[in-house]
Parts: structure tokens; C-alpha cells; sequence
């Protein structure tokens, strides 16, 4: 009888979250003894039906991106002292048809792919939106793509650096514009880069966006902000996640649906 229950699939949003989060221990217990260190990060897809959605949403907690990962799955990784890295990422994917390199789960509508140092992550070509909130840009909203090359962000679209060469800013605030938040921003304020490892955009802060000269902040939807202070680490961005450049200018992050 135990087993029978065992295949039935969860239907309230408790039960998807204690099934998700076993499938889960069950892979990652086979990290233990020190293999968790080599772990870049998980990929979850979610196969369940358009009926079932809002169920596996609210089970995953989508409207706190950081709530499933750093509460629920690395309570399960320091409980069976997997050393996950710092910087390991999760990524919650809805997709019916999940790569074929995926474990998929026998009991729940979920597959998992957990990438290391030798297995890069499953790479899907995706595209965000930016959209200008606060100054003036050329336009109002922008869509990249994760096969573009780097995404410059400043002032002007086209500019010579301090060091002689030549830039060109894809989402770029004219000088002449009479808005007072275009002032404050670099001719090298920022880029975004898509990084395979991670299967995610990652914005950068040129030089003209740290200290001494600007600044980059960046507001999640849950409330948290974090400044950028150095060129060589980047910011995993996340829907909703808000960016100001300089004094006032704003800009919001989402990846298209």
C-alpha cells in the first residue's frame, strides 16, 4: 500500500515541495564525500501541465527566486554535508519536453540537470527584456538574446574611451537629451554578458561605473540591494531585478516568457 501511495503524483502545493525537495536529496546524496565541491549548478525543469502550474509555482516559491535555493536545497546540501560551492546557481526552467540529459523524476513533474566543472549546463538560447523606467535612452525597451556579443550600456552610442578606442553602447542615453538622470552616466557605465556556465545574464560595471567615478545598484524584487564595486565580478541578474546607473537612471531586467 505504501508503494502504491509512493507513485501517486502530489496535487497541493506541500506535497509537490516535499517530493521536488526528496528527488533533489536523492541526486545530491550522490555527491557526498566532497564531490558537492565540484557542482557548478542545477537546472530544474518543470514538466507538469498548464493546469498544474500555479501549484508547482507556488511550491518553488518562482515570486522569491532565491527562497527555494538558499532555504530549502543547501539546507538538504549542509545537511548531508555536500560543500556546495559559494557560487553555485539554480535555475528553474517550465519546459514539458526537458533535454534529454536530464534525471527525470518517477513521481513528480520534474526534471533535474546538475552541471560541474567537466559538464557544462544544458544551454537553450534565451532572450531578456530591458525596459527604461527612469532617464532616456534611445529606446524604450530593448531585447537580448543569449547569442548576442556583450551588451554595452552608457552614454552616446558610439564613443572613444579614455584609452583611445572606439565603443559602441547598445543600450545608450543620448547627451543631448534635456533628462537630468542621462548626466550622471559613463560613456563605460556597464555591460551584460550571457555565461554559459551558469546559463544566465551577468551585468558588469565598466570603468566608468565604480567608484571614484559612478555607480550601479541592484534592487530585487524582494527588496534586497547590492552595489557593484569591482569590474571583474558579475551580478546574476533575475526577473524583476532592477538596475540604477548613476544617479537616477533605472532600468528593469525580465527574461521573456
Amino acid at each position: 500500500m505504501l508503494d502504491f501511495l509512493k507513485q501517486q503524483k502530489p496535487k497541493d502545493v506541500k506535497q509537490i515541495r516535499s517530493y521536488i525537495l526528496d528527488f533533489i536529496k536523492d541526486q545530491l546524496k550522490k555527491a557526498e564525500g566532497g564531490e558537492g565541491a565540484n557542482i557548478r549548478g542545477m537546472q530544474l525543469y518543470v514538466t507538469c501541465n498548464g493546469v498544474d502550474k500555479y501549484l508547482y509555482e507556488s511550491a518553488l516559491f518562482v515570486n522569491e527566486p532565491a527562497r527555494f535555493k538558499e532555504q530549502e536545497v543547501q539546507k538538504i546540501a549542509d545537511d548531508f554535508d555536500i560543500n556546495l560551492p559559494h557560487d553555485w546557481t539554480l535555475e528553474i526552467l517550465f519546459d514539458e519536453n526537458p533535454p534529454a540529459e536530464t534525471i527525470k523524476a518517477n513521481n513528480i513533474d520534474v526534471a533535474l540537470f546538475i552541471s560541474t566543472q567537466t559538464r557544462k549546463a544544458i544551454h537553450k538560447e534565451k532572450v531578456a527584456v530591458i525596459k527604461v523606467l527612469h532617464g532616456e535612452a534611445e529606446k524604450e525597451l530593448y531585447q537580448i538574446n543569449s547569442k548576442d556579443d556583450r551588451i554595452n550600456i552608457g552614454r552616446e552610442h558610439k564613443v572613444n574611451t579614455a584609452d583611445g578606442f572606439y565603443r559602441e553602447n547598445t543600450i545608450a542615453f543620448p547627451d543631448s537629451s534635456n533628462n537630468k538622470s542621462n548626466k550622471s552616466i559613463s560613456r563605460q557605465h556597464a555591460h551584460i554578458e550571457w555565461d554559459e556556465d551558469v546559463s544566465a545574464f551577468l551585468l558588469y560595471a565598466d570603468e566608468g561605473g565604480v567608484p571614484p567615478s559612478n555607480k550601479i545598484k541592484v534592487k530585487s524584487k524582494n527588496g534586497e540591494e547590492k552595489r557593484l564595486l569591482t569590474t571583474e565580478i558579475g551580478h546574476h541578474l533575475l526577473n524583476g531585478d532592477q538596475i540604477i546607473l548613476g544617479e537616477s537612471a533605472l532600468l528593469e531586467f525580465n527574461y521573456a516568457e
